[in-house]
């Protein structure tokens, strides 16, 4: 466990830190300058800043420099839903304002408080208390849950995204990020993916707002409580399947620690932790299912999913846009996700 590192801001993330200050002390209220920056390591799609001045600190998230592929990086839908959610008692930062004006900066971003708390980057929770890991874990689970119970007309975000085929539109989405991106190359285990995914995935209709990324490291916990106090990274969310997001949480049972938040060769008995069994009941007693149809598949999804995500990195990090020193690790983790999607569908038969 540990805060988000912070660095100098690299080369090609600059902007002019007069221009913002200027349009904070026209948009933030309360903000007073004068305003220092600096970068937080992380951030892989949108770059990520912290900044401080007399009046508090803040985060900012703009869109990355260089190429980007149509639709990528929308930082507009992240402050919209936040906002929206924040208004619904959801644990989000309050987003002070979305800046849509390229001259001030140079892209798109947003302004939003920096919450204090714990980020774990680590699926068994180092430094917790023995007794209470259990606790963060079933805490993690039940956010999730409570997002998925929202109406998404009844909390403004009925046109969040297109109703309908969510998993078939996004296995087609990301095979097609996957293939275009011919600078990344492709892997035999993501072809062979992109081939089994069409044939076997569910059409069960279901819809709320999804995340898109929840895992442990994408969320801010109480100081001291077994409690979230702000889910962060927004980029992916949509109207969607709540399966599908729920499962791509679920991913961290089927993935070994060498990804730190996997727990598939982690002592969950001795962590005093959930079995995936009991996390996955547990989701479904709280959103009021009986079980869970096809979990291997949508697992499979997910797997595949951030494979290809990563994928995405891979090529932004070989044209030198990547907005983060740590992809080329990140990269390495590919053909592990890959692997494992393949050998749960290869064993389903």
């Amino acid at each position: 466990m540990s805060g988000p590192e912070t660095i100098e801001v690299r080369a090609n993330a600059r902007f002019e830190v007069a221009a913002l200050e200027r349009w904070m002390e026209a948009n933030v209220a309360g903000f007073r300058g004068p305003l220092t920056v600096e970068q937080f390591s992380g951030g892989q799609s949108n770059p990520t800043f912290k900044l401080t001045a007399p009046s508090g600190q803040y985060v900012m998230r703009r869109k990355p420099a260089g190429q980007l592929l149509k639709g990528a990086h929308a930082v507009d839908r992240e402050a919209r839903v936040m906002q929206a959610l924040g208004q619904q008692g959801f644990p989000v930062p309050r987003v002070h304002a979305l800046c849509t004006d390229d001259s001030v900066i140079g892209s798109w971003f947003y302004v939003m408080d920096m919450v204090a708390g714990r980020i774990f980057w680590e699926g068994d929770f180092p430094g917790v208390p023995d007794g209470q890991r259990g606790a963060h874990q079933d805490a993690m689970g039940a956010t999730l849950a409570q997002l998925h119970n929202f109406d998404p007309e009844a909390i403004g975000l009925g046109d969040y995204g297109r109703p309908g085929r969510y998993l078939q539109r996004q296995i087609e989405r990301w095979s097609r990020q996957y293939r275009e991106d011919e600078l990344a190359g492709p892997t035999a285990d993501l072809d062979f993916l992109v081939e089994w995914l069409p044939a076997h995935a569910p059409d069960d209709e279901a819809i709320s707002v999804v995340h898109g990324d929840y895992r442990i490291d994408n969320m801010i916990f109480h100081p001291t409580e077994p409690r979230v106090i702000a889910v962060l990274d927004w980029e992916l969310s949509t109207l969607g399947h709540p399966v599908v997001d729920f499962t791509y949480n679920c991913m961290m049972y089927r993935v070994p620690s060498v990804i730190k938040w996997g727990l598939a060769d982690r002592d969950l008995k001795a962590l005093g932790m959930p079995s995936e069994e009991d996390y996955v009941a547990a989701y479904c007693r709280r959103t009021g299912r009986e079980s869970i149809a096809h979990l291997d598949v949508y697992i499979i999804f997910n797997l595949f999913r951030l494979a290809a995500i990563i994928h995405g990195i891979k090529g932004r990090m070989l044209r030198g846009t990547a907005s983060s020193a740590e992809a080329a690790e990140m990269v390495k983790n590919m053909d592990i996700l890959a692997a494992i999607a393949r050998r749960i569908a290869e064993e389903g038969r």
